[in-house]
């Protein structure tokens, strides 16, 4: 079983930018879908991005063109670069990988801690 770390968050100006980084252990990402997801203040966690497991990207229109998610296969590690970076880009940010209607769903039953990244106006 994949068990995941999310870090690299913090307090940041709007406009500023963040890189969140998601290290897998256990298992790898290669055969994997791969998701970010955000929960705001009061609201329901969300997908922002994610990786098929064929490697093809999407992205929530609320922040294509600004976030882009990649991944280090030798480190066992995927990224979610953080552009122009908005007060509403508030919220926990999370990682998480399985089989790609599971991550598209975001109906894991395991979730790891997560990482705060607060966007100050």
């Amino acid at each position: 079983q994949v068990q995941l770390v999310e870090s690299g968050g913090g307090l940041v100006q709007a406009g500023g930018s963040l890189r969140l980084s998601c290290g897998a252990s256990g298992s790898t990402f290669s055969n994997n879908a791969i998701g970010w997801y955000r929960r705001a203040p009061g609201k329901q966690r969300e997908l922002v991005a994610y990786f098929s497991n064929t490697g093809s990207l999407k992205y929530a229109d609320s922040v294509k063109g600004r976030f882009a998610i990649s991944r280090d296969y030798a480190k066992n590690t995927v990224y979610l670069q953080m552009n122009s970076l908005k007060p509403e880009d508030t919220g926990v940010y999370y990682c998480n990988a399985g089989h790609l209607l599971t991550v598209v769903s975001g109906t894991f039953f395991y979730w790891g801690q997560g990482t705060q990244v607060t966007v100050s106006s």
